[in-house]
């Protein structure tokens, strides 16, 4: 059981998945951070020093903190937007895959897929050049 244990934490998809959930949990943070001590005080500014997080009515005896909510759903724009703006720029970084050999090709009297060295198509039996 234990040979089977170090067998499964050996392989590569566990170690993979271990650091990308580590790497993300520190790249949450730093863009957590640049949401919250870089963008949302620029947005306060610009809506005329608004503080979300502080503005609440009050039912009878429970207070509602709208404000807080508004905040948490623009941090998650917000982070989502970050993320999608990093992704898009590491995925520009990337060559694009080359073109697999084609191994088909078409009949051009039935249309029918054959292989690409036939010399006769064992469908309508013509002959290819």
């Amino acid at each position: 059981m234990i040979k089977e244990f170090k067998n499964f934490i050996v392989r590569g998809n566990v170690l993979d998945l271990a650091v990308a959930v580590i790497i993300g949990g520190a790249f949450g943070k730093i863009i957590t951070s640049l949401v919250n001590d870089i963008i949302m005080p620029v947005i306060g500014l610009l809506m005329g020093g608004v503080n979300f997080s502080e503005l609440a009515i009050t039912v009878g005896a429970a207070v509602i903190k709208w404000g807080s909510f508004v905040q948490t759903i623009l941090d998650f724009l917000l982070v989502a937007f970050v993320i999608f703006l990093i992704v898009k720029a590491a995925n520009s970084f990337k060559k694009p895959a080359p073109a697999a050999e084609a191994t088909a090709k078409d009949c051009p009297y039935c249309f029918s897929s054959i292989p690409i060295k036939a010399t006769r198509c064992p469908n309508c039996t013509s002959e290819l050049k």
